[in-house]
């Protein structure tokens, strides 16, 4: 068994889009606010294409043997004036199929975008994850990541 992370290219559009959507449902589980506030805009196929255009936007595949069961996207974003010119490179999503998890097809992405921001001179890195969602915030902690900040949210429609 051969576990890789590569590049995404416009012809994985199709299976990034897939497996966004199992990632969805399982957020969607966690928090129904999930799609509105930290998924990606839809049409979601058009939202792929565009970070696969954008320079500072990282999308991989995560697979075994040539399979894909994974995908991480990762951008830079900018930190407040007072920071100068220092950005912090983003883990936004990632996901892998749980028939795949625990046999590193998510640090194979991890790792992999890490080095691709710290090629672009980025030292700082963020990773976001749903409160509630243990195994994801352990997989980061296990990573070298540690919480830095916690957003609550209310609804006044929710009952």
């Amino acid at each position: 068994m051969r576990v890789a992370a590569r590049e995404a290219s416009p012809d994985d559009i199709d299976v990034l889009v897939s497996l966004y959507r199992s990632l969805e449902d399982e957020m969607v589980g966690l928090h129904p606010m999930w799609p509105l506030a930290d998924g990606l805009v839809e049409p979601v196929d058009e939202s792929f294409a565009g970070a696969l255009r954008h320079p500072d936007v990282i999308v991989l595949i995560g697979a075994i043997d040539d399979i894909p069961f994974g995908f991480l996207l990762a951008r830079v974003e900018t930190l407040l004036d007072q920071a100068g010119d220092e950005r912090i490179g983003a883990i936004r999503l990632i996901f892998v199929d749980h028939e795949a998890r625990e046999v590193a097809v998510g640090e194979g992405m991890r790792d992999m975008a890490i080095e691709l921001l710290r090629e672009r001179g980025i030292t700082k890195f963020d990773a976001h994850v749903l409160p509630g969602h243990r195994l994801a915030k352990n997989f980061f902690e296990a990573g070298g990541f540690s919480a830095r900040s916690i957003v609550m949210h209310h609804d006044d429609n929710r009952e």
